[in-house]
């Protein structure tokens, strides 16, 4: 079983069958939060109520997957301790993946149904034959771009490119930026989400509604990396930026001077 924890943006917690090598998604399980600034109230709650659903314990875990943001300071350094004692705790891999990447993934399998229930009803209605035994087909080649609320009126973005073998490929990002400057590139973009895209919708019209990343698909995505050879051990929290709360750069006197 794999653990995976995101506070990237919401709190998402999954656990899914088997490793990292042959992930089984047949055995899926989510639980989610999306309040603001509660994650270190509800993470580990959720972490507990995944592993009840699956009807495991943590000693079954064989690994630990987590978004590495970007995201907020407190939220994300919450999730990372988590997922990063844990697998301390258990002596199980740890692994780190950007969070862009899971909610591109998320975007892509979206879509991939969508064309599918497509293809399925247009069969259907052509020959009165169900659609799901028509032949298969290649998924299309498509581009996503992701923008997540940075704060600061700016958006964390990404855009990726899926090729027609199927590869996903990071093109750019991630990377932080006020929504105005990054827009035209992200708009050019088959598919848009991300809740930076729910925040600035004349800027950054979403083509869904998708808006934090899901862990069950940060699992995928490492599962993908991992088969192609990426190292994913480190998991230094992606920032992008200084800090809200910078420290004063020199001492203020009391004196009043």
């Amino acid at each position: 079983m794999l653990l995976g924890i995101d506070t990237s943006g919401a709190v998402s917690t999954a656990v899914m069958g088997g490793d990292l090598d042959a992930p089984d998604a047949a055995v899926r399980h989510v639980r989610s939060d999306a309040r603001a600034r509660h994650h270190d109230e509800v993470l580990l709650a959720l972490v507990d109520g995944v592993l009840q659903d699956a009807g495991a314990s943590r000693a079954e875990l064989t690994g630990v997957v987590v978004g590495r943001g970007p995201g907020p300071f407190t939220g994300l350094r919450v999730g990372l301790v988590a997922a990063r004692s844990i697998a301390a705790v258990l002596g199980i891999p740890l692994h780190g993946v950007c969070s862009l990447d899971a909610l591109a993934h998320q975007a892509l399998a979206e879509a991939d149904t969508a064309d599918r229930a497509d293809t399925a009803a247009g069969a259907e209605g052509a020959d009165g034959a169900d659609g799901a035994t028509g032949n298969a087909r290649d998924l299309p080649e498509r581009t996503v771009a992701v923008a997540l609320d940075a704060r600061r009126r700016e958006v964390y973005h990404a855009r990726y490119r899926r090729l027609a073998d199927g590869t996903v490929r990071r093109e750019s990002g991630p990377a932080v930026a006020p929504p105005a400057d990054v827009a035209a590139e992200l708009t050019a973009c088959d598919l848009l989400v991300g809740s930076g895209a729910r925040l600035y919708p004349d800027l950054l019209p979403a083509t869904s509604e998708l808006v934090d990343a899901d862990a069950s698909h940060l699992i995928e995505v490492a599962a993908l990396l991992h088969a192609q050879g990426e190292d994913l051990t480190s998991t230094d929290p992606l920032y992008l930026r200084d800090p809200d709360a910078a420290k004063p750069t020199s001492r203020k006197s009391a004196l009043g001077r």
